[in-house]
């Protein structure tokens, strides 16, 4: 089992920046074979990929809506995945999600929630006009 806990999630203005982060902890796993991403969901809206960084020589894959702007990085030392989120806009209110995959392989950065088997609680963002 892996537990993911997010942090830093907040009120900004647009064109404002936040640096989530996600820390992850079990009894007995690997978090440098982890495929890890982020996710968000807005009011009614189905959960979207973000961001995803694969387990081996961290190959990363954006979402079109967020490339150039946000920013997806792992520290295997510390077992966390960060999400940097530079130039925010109203759209990307939303509550975002840390997963992990621990079926992909050493290359992969999945981009479809059902790839991801361990999910954290979620971290609400909210960007103002």
């Amino acid at each position: 089992q892996v537990q993911l806990v997010e942090s830093g999630g907040g009120l900004v203005q647009a064109g404002g920046s936040l640096r989530l982060s996600c820390a992850a902890s079990g009894r007995t796993f690997s978090f440098n074979k982890l495929a890890m991403g982020w996710f968000r969901q807005a009011p009614g809206q189905e959960r979207d990929f973000v961001a995803a960084i694969s387990w081996s020589d961290d190959n990363t894959l954006h979402a079109d809506s967020v490339k150039g702007r946000f920013t997806i990085s792992r520290d295997n030392a510390k077992n966390t995945v960060t999400l940097q989120m530079d130039n925010l806009k109203p759209e990307d209110t939303a509550v975002y999600y840390c997963a992990a995959d621990n079926t992909a392989g050493p290359w992969k950065t999945p981009h479809h929630r059902d790839l991801y088997e361990f999910w954290g609680q979620g971290t609400q963002v909210t960007v103002s006009s």
